[in-house]
This record gives C-alpha cells, sequence and structure tokens, in this order.
C-alpha cells in the first residue's frame, strides 16, 4: 500500500474523523483535471439542488421523483433544523442556465442516526444520506436516472460529477480520479471537490454503466493533498426509499429514518460546502 493511502486508511480507522474544509477551495492534486459537461443527455439527471435561497449542493435522480445528495444539505447546520421540502428546488441537468426541469421538493428523508451538529465525524459521514421526493416527477425520456452500485468491488477507478463554487451554472465532471482506501462504511478520495460539491456522485464502472458509487460528504488536506470522504450506499438509500413510500411523514423507530413533509423545518441557511 503506497504511504499516503496508508496514512488515510489509519485516519479511516481512528474513532473520530475531524477536517478542515475550509481549504477545499484551493487547486488539488487529483488524477485528472476537472473539465465542464457540454449537457450531454447522459448527464441529465445530475442537478444542482437551490437550499432556500441561500445555498446549493449537488444531487442525482435515482427514480423519477427520488433526487439523491447528502443529508448535511437538507440540515440548517447552525440550527440543527431540517429545511422545510418546499424550499428545496432540483435543477435537473442545469447547464449553462438552461434546465431540463426544476421541481420543488416534497418530503425529505434521512437516516436519524446523521447528527446534524455532530461534524465530520465518522458516524456522520457513514450516514450522510438523504432522499428528496419530489412534487411531481421529472418524464422527460432524455432524463434517465441512475442506479446504486451493487456494493461489490468497484476497483479504484471512479469519477465525480458535480457543480461548485465558480462553477455552479454548469456540471463539471473529474473523469479520474481514485479510492485511497475504505474502512467499515466509509471511503476516501482523491477528487476535486469544493463548496457544492456535496452530495455529488461517485461513479464507478458496472458492465458499461455509470453507476453511484458514493456520495461526497466531506474533505480537507493531507500532506498538501484534497482528500475527499463518502460512503456506502445500498442499504441506506433501501431504507430511505421504503420509507419514503410506505410511512407517514413521522419519525420512524423501526428503520430509523426521519421524514419531513412540504412545509414542515425551517429555511435558514448554512451547511457544510454549500455556496453561502
Amino acid at each position: 500500500m503506497p504511504p499516503m493511502a496508508r496514512k488515510i486508511h489509519k485516519q479511516l480507522c481512528i474513532a473520530a474523523l475531524s477536517l478542515s474544509l475550509a481549504p477545499l477551495a484551493n487547486a488539488a492534486q487529483t488524477s485528472s483535471p476537472l473539465q465542464p459537461t457540454k449537457g450531454e443527455n447522459r448527464w441529465q439527471a445530475i442537478g444542482r439542488i437551490d437550499i432556500a435561497k441561500s445555498g446549493y449542493c449537488t444531487g442525482t435522480l435515482i427514480a423519477r421523483n427520488l433526487v439523491l445528495t447528502a443529508a448535511h444539505c437538507v440540515y440548517n447546520e447552525r440550527t440543527g433544523k431540517l429545511y422545510a421540502a418546499k424550499d428545496l428546488i432540483f435543477n435537473a441537468g442545469l447547464h449553462n442556465g438552461k434546465v431540463n426541469k426544476s421541481v420543488r421538493g416534497k418530503r425529505i428523508a434521512v437516516d436519524k442516526t446523521y447528527q446534524p451538529r455532530g461534524g465530520t465525524s465518522k458516524s456522520n459521514i457513514r450516514h450522510d444520506v438523504a432522499l428528496i421526493q419530489l412534487v411531481t416527477p421529472v418524464t422527460n425520456p432524455k432524463v434517465i436516472p441512475y442506479e446504486l452500485h451493487s456494493g461489490k468491488s468497484a476497483g479504484s477507478n471512479i469519477s465525480v460529477l458535480s457543480y461548485g463554487k465558480g462553477r455552479d451554472n454548469a456540471l463539471s465532471q473529474q473523469r479520474i480520479c481514485n479510492i485511497l482506501a475504505r474502512d467499515n462504511g466509509i471511503m476516501a478520495f482523491n477528487c476535486n471537490v469544493t463548496f457544492g460539491s456535496s452530495g455529488a456522485p461517485v461513479f464507478s464502472k458496472e458492465g458499461n454503466q455509470n453507476r453511484i458509487l458514493s456520495l461526497i460528504s466531506s474533505g480537507g488536506r493531507m500532506d498538501g493533498k484534497t482528500v475527499s470522504f463518502g460512503m456506502e450506499l445500498p442499504k441506506i438509500v433501501e431504507y430511505l426509499k421504503r420509507d419514503l413510500g410506505e410511512a407517514p411523514a413521522r419519525r420512524l423507530g423501526i428503520s430509523g429514518v426521519r421524514i419531513l413533509t412540504v412545509g414542515q423545518g425551517k429555511s435558514t441557511s448554512g451547511a457544510k460546502f454549500i455556496k453561502n
């Protein structure tokens, strides 16, 4: 294992993980440069989530009415309160000011294990996942929702697509970056992320298809290089999808999922990686 990978792996194994987020706006040393996409149909299911008129994150359709993103994007970090679902707007395929469709949220499902005031602890990174159910589905046939990676070995090469500070009007792609380490449901990457990249899909090839392996949760600098962190998805997303479809808007003790409907929550600013 290379020295950098050993150091990352050691960091993943300690009881708590604390990272400085501010340096992420700086240049990163990564496997390939960020490149603007050309608005291709294959990326139309990725969009910018505008949050209560105060910031944004990146989100991805995994069904025509379900957007996958990071849990910290749907919380006000300062107050620890969930945003109102109606104040989250998903802009599918946003590219140079044009969108395929803009849709408001109807309900939000998050794993209640996630602690909005818990910082970048290992537990928070592992559970930093949310689903936003949209008021209406995105029905355009050019918009094809993505499937999750099976969770099996993904090799080391991955790709990330995101909106970010200074490039928030069009999707950018890093065609190749790397998995540095995996441990107990958490992954470390050397992908180029910044404010707005929270919730960005981390893709791995499964056959000929790009499937979502993880989401960007947080990041920082280590030995002068950018390191970002994400989580394993299949089990968490399964719980979130099930409860959005089967349960009323209430706190669910069995699955450990919290659901928020339109009109609930607060709409003030503040979340990791969100542009203020």
